[in-house]
């Protein structure tokens, strides 16, 4: 019986266990709601109190207090307590959920597209610069992910996947977040809080899976009649494996150019009949 009160309360609360952003989103809404809790059950049992202790007798007068200005003031700087431990508590914790770290020793080299980011006023680069960015990109009604490592100066032939998000693990990856067409929102909750895609506007966020594993989210925002569909999932996998995953996907994206680029030389040089069936 001792777990079952964790349990109605981590019922509650966010899930977390995939990266440090979310363990850290976990305990301040942990922490958050234990306080609520206490000042509830206070709450109540106080009113519980008054409610037996003063209720209506037979041939009972009660007093007529005009004012209390001790219990006023009371209650008015327990609140404000209260309001001030959580304003500090959230302020120590923000930046360890806001801030990306450096990859872990164990973490991918970088090497298939890592590079220095640059900080701005949303988007913040891990101390040392070196992260995994990919852009995730919400359509109706899928996820895209286009990873580093793009053939063309322009960003043509850059690897990418749908649905399936596969990332190295104890390695730092930072997310940029855009929309084609409507606002969409990615959250996967092992990872951390949700972002919205949002058409025009770019929106950041990280985290670091520590082990391997598939963490399962969806669009958070109602995107249209499929929006139950678009599902979000991250495979992680140990850094070797992402580097062999990364070069065969390279390795499709140029079959697949060529193969079409044939197609459309042929398409091309058809004439007649030929061309009309194939326009």
């Amino acid at each position: 019986m001792g777990h079952l009160p964790t349990s109605a309360l981590a019922f509650f609360s966010p899930e977390s266990g995939g990266s440090p952003n979310a363990n850290h989103i976990h305990s301040l809404y942990e922490i958050t709601l234990y306080i609520a809790l206490v000042v509830f059950v206070g709450v109540e049992a106080a009113l519980g109190y008054t409610l037996l202790r003063f209720r209506a007798r037979k041939r009972a007068v009660a007093a007529q207090i005009r004012g209390n200005t001790r219990l006023e003031i009371g209650w008015t700087v327990g609140a404000g307590v209260v309001v001030l431990a959580l304003a500090i508590i959230t302020l120590a914790e923000l930046s360890s959920i806001q801030n990306p770290p450096n990859s872990a020793a164990g973490g991918d080299a970088l090497t298939s597209g890592g590079g220095r980011l640059y900080a701005s006023t949303e988007r913040k680069p891990p101390p040392n610069g070196k992260a995994l960015n990919i852009t995730v990109i919400g359509r109706q009604y899928i996820w895209q992910f286009v990873y580093p490592g793009a053939d063309e100066p322009d960003g043509l032939g850059a690897p990418y996947t749908y649905e399936e998000m596969v990332v190295p693990t104890n390695t730092t990856v930072t997310l940029d977040i855009v929309s084609t067409d409507v606002v969409h929102s990615w959250w996967v909750p092992q990872l951390g809080g949700k972002f919205q895609a949002a058409p025009g506007y770019h929106d950041y966020t990280w985290f670091k899976v520590l082990k391997p594993g598939i963490y399962r989210g969806q669009c958070a925002a109602l995107c249209g009649r499929g929006h139950a569909r678009m599902i979000a999932t991250v495979r992680a996998v140990p850094p070797a494996q992402f580097e062999a995953w990364l070069s065969r996907q390279k390795q499709l994206i140029k079959q697949a150019n060529v193969e079409a680029q044939a197609a459309r030389a042929k398409l091309s040089s058809q004439t007649g009949a030929g061309q009309v069936e194939n326009p």
